[in-house]
């Protein structure tokens, strides 16, 4: 069984959407956020504090996994029959690790400054410029998500593949942040979509549910809410 530590629309949105787009069974365990200063007891599974938090099996050969994208990539390749990993032999192998990696060292990065530093720091910290520089680097590089549905469905390999899925969450963040109105036209209807993949639709649903049966608010914090 796979446990899945969440937070409502945090970066562990990733592995959710991938578990329902396998379609496999999984527990997933609501934390409010900032779990670290909320779920204190949370600490005894992640010294990080951080969520997502992806365990499965037991020890001595317990997975257990704190990196959002990084688990795309895990449960695409243990689930190859699914179609959404791309092997080391395609020609499309590079560009599909380009995207995995580039979905949080480079669009979801920035936008967890301008988290931070518009949103979560009290007033007498925030930084405005700060906010824009970031919000203008996360659009700029956003041109790389333009260019490559500019004339294709999905990323890479001509198919959807967990890549999108980990692109996916950098455009669900910044919706919540109010910039989808910025995004290019092909960028717009790409994350449509995506939105329109029964697979995200349930993985909604599915933090939505699980965050009333455990007391945990289902809406995303304050702080990240348009």
């Amino acid at each position: 069984m796979l446990h899945l530590h969440h937070c409502v629309s945090a970066r562990s949105f990733r592995p959710l959407w991938m578990l329902e787009e396998l379609q496999l069974p999984y527990t997933l365990h609501m934390l409010p956020f900032p779990p670290r200063a909320l779920a204190r007891s949370f600490l005894e599974l992640n010294p990080l504090g951080t969520v997502p938090l992806l365990v499965q099996g037991k020890a001595p050969n317990e997975v257990r996994m704190t990196e959002s994208a990084a688990m795309c990539q895990y449960l695409a390749a243990t689930h190859p029959e699914a179609g959404l990993d791309v092997a080391p032999t395609h020609p499309a192998y590079g560009a599909y690790l380009n995207w995995l990696h580039m979905s949080d060292a480079t669009l979801t990065f920035p936008q967890t400054l301008v988290l931070r530093y518009g949103r979560f720091e009290p007033a007498q910290r925030q930084q405005p410029q700060v906010v824009q520089d970031y919000t203008r680097w996360f659009l700029a590089r956003l041109r790389a998500v333009e260019a490559a549905v500019a004339h294709n469905e999905y990323l890479c390999a001509g198919r959807f593949t967990a890549a999108d899925v980990a692109v996916g969450y950098a455009l669900l963040l910044a919706q919540h942040l109010g910039l989808v109105e910025q995004f290019g036209p092909a960028t717009q209807a790409y994350w449509q979509r995506l939105q329109d993949r029964p697979a995200y639709q349930r993985a909604l649903a599915a933090q939505h549910q699980a965050a009333l049966a455990q007391g945990v608010s289902p809406q995303p914090s304050p702080d990240i809410r348009p």
